[in-house]
């Protein structure tokens, strides 16, 4: 788990290093285990007063490409020097106007064991054509949980750190940081 010094300290690291001109704001920076993720805004193409959702709407997709094109060689660049320097892969995504996408992101296999009836609730999913296989059902319900439950799991996620600064000032803190080490 990330602390939240953490997190600041990696976010001033994009923001520093990020050319000036790739967004026009550095939206979120998002780091787990293997992967940070960078999401910046992006300015909206300029349309005609007027212009209809469907034309408005293959502006944006059409302005995240010619964004994602341009700037593919400087985004590399910065992707392989955070990766060198924190040792996970860098992903990015854009928010222009009302859409939001996600370019090339790490999809992280994780093993699970489930009884009966669980597996039950991923195969109706599956029967239903909600999903094609039992990981991606598994992946549908993660999202699912996570849309609705946001604000818990933020709760959870601050209760995490304050455990982890409790526990890094206790007496056997310079243990503990060895064992982390040794792992």
């Amino acid at each position: 788990m990330i602390t939240t010094e953490q997190r600041e300290k990696l976010r001033g690291w994009f923001a520093g290093r990020l050319p000036d001109d790739l967004f026009a704001s550095l939206t979120e920076v998002t780091v787990d285990r293997e992967e940070i993720t960078v999401v910046g805004r992006i300015p909206e193409p300029k349309l005609a007063e007027g212009a209809s959702d469907a034309e408005r709407d293959a502006a944006l997709r059409a302005r995240i490409q010619e964004f994602r094109e341009r700037t593919r060689e400087d985004r590399v660049a910065v992707a392989r020097e955070a990766e060198h320097r924190f040792s996970k892969k860098v992903s990015w995504g854009v928010e222009c106007g009302t859409e939001r996408a996600l370019f090339t992101h790490v999809a992280a296999p994780v093993m699970t064991r489930l009884r009966q009836p669980e597996r039950e609730v991923l195969d109706t999913l599956i029967a239903a054509g909600v999903a094609r296989s039992r990981s991606d059902a598994l992946a549908w319900c993660v999202r699912l949980v996570q849309r609705h439950t946001d604000d818990w799991l933020a709760e959870l996620r601050d209760s995490l750190e304050h455990v982890q600064r409790v526990r890094s000032q206790g007496p056997d803190a310079e243990h503990q940081d060895t064992a982390d080490d040794e792992e």
